[in-house]
């Protein structure tokens, strides 16, 4: 089978429908199947996955995985999947037609392991004036990525990875650096994110390559729920906890990890944190007070996102304080 798509979903059975019907339009040259994983919804997800099935074009399977966590989901997805490719999106996810035959294309134009594209934003409420209509840091709290209209390799000039919304992988890349770690993706009551990452600084330390290919192209519907200060306040902190959870495992800096140039396990650190953040701790609430005395309200809440982040971390670290942090295995390139 040359293509298999995963989707993994928690309660979303309404949404998941249309994401399910926006795949069933997908042109695809070659055997390709659709992967439902249901990571125990207490709603109606079994009854959609089955009521979609007849008039799917290509085989879809409904999975039921127990352990909670996104990426648990995911990895048994993978797990069972029979494609060459694997493709992954999400249950409030609306593809492009041509989606895997540019996912497809753009493996064989670059010799490479892995691609991901553009997500670009399905707003479902009044956007606020401070969030953008432009790429951002502010997207990736929405799971929004646009690189632009040129192919560029992950990781290397600052470009960020792809997001598990729009991703398409070759089977022998996770054969070679293993599946994701559930610990770093978001959870019910939970919002940890740094589970790609992780898996991309693996895979770049085992030689795997990826591109962004701005013509594979996934929107994402944008519920007005995650519009709101408090929901951004709520990731950044998470945000803090994941990359202190990445920092105990991988010894990379908790700040930019895809760039770690320090080896942690000899910096000094005060509970938990390496020193140095201190200053920066200190470099943001001084900016964070000038911007809101001179009105800068977006500037301010920049800096206010950056301080919500060092909770996070702090929160973490001090409870994993006492475990020695290891030398850094991923070079930067």
């Amino acid at each position: 089978m040359q293509f298999s798509i995963v989707i993994p979903t928690y309660n979303r059975a309404d949404e998941l429908r249309e994401t399910i019907r926006s795949i069933a339009r997908l042109n695809v040259a070659g055997d390709w199947e659709l992967l439902v994983v249901d990571n125990n919804s207490p709603d109606h997800t079994r009854a959609v996955v089955e009521g979609e099935r007849a008039a799917f074009p290509a085989p879809l399977h409904y999975l039921f995985e127990p352990e909670q966590g996104r990426y648990a989901a995911l990895n048994a997805g993978i797990r069972a999947a029979r494609g060459k490719i694997i493709a992954t999106t999400d249950d409030d996810a609306r593809v492009e037609p041509d989606w895997l035959t540019r996912a497809a294309a753009g493996l064989e134009a670059h010799g490479c392991d892995y691609v991901g594209g553009k997500v670009l934003p399905l707003w479902k409420a009044h956007r606020p004036a401070w969030l953008p209509h432009r790429p951002g840091c502010h997207w990736s709290v929405l799971a929004l990525q646009d690189h632009g209209d040129a192919p560029r390799e992950f990781g290397v000039n600052g470009l960020p990875w792809p997001l598990g919304i729009n991703t398409a992988t070759r089977r022998e890349a996770f054969e070679k650096t293993d599946l994701f770690d559930n610990r770093l993706g978001r959870k019910a009551g939970t919002l940890r994110n740094q589970a790609q990452r992780e898996w991309h600084l693996r895979a770049r330390a085992a030689g795997l390559r990826g591109f962004y290919v701005p013509e594979m192209v996934v929107h994402h519907v944008v519920e007005a729920e995650r519009m709101t200060r408090r929901y951004f306040w709520r990731w950044y902190y998470w945000h803090g906890i994941s990359r202190a959870i990445l920092f105990t495992k991988l010894g990379v800096d908790m700040d930019s990890p895809d760039n770690s140039q320090l080896d942690f396990s000899k910096v000094p650190q005060i509970a938990g944190i390496p020193r140095f953040m201190y200053r920066t701790l200190t470099s943001h609430l001084k900016q964070f007070v000038v911007a809101r005395l001179r009105g800068d309200t977006v500037a301010a809440f920049e800096h206010e996102l950056w301080l919500c982040f060092f909770a996070g971390v702090a929160r973490q670290r001090w409870s994993e304080r006492k475990v020695a942090i290891p030398s850094p295995q991923v070079n930067p390139t």
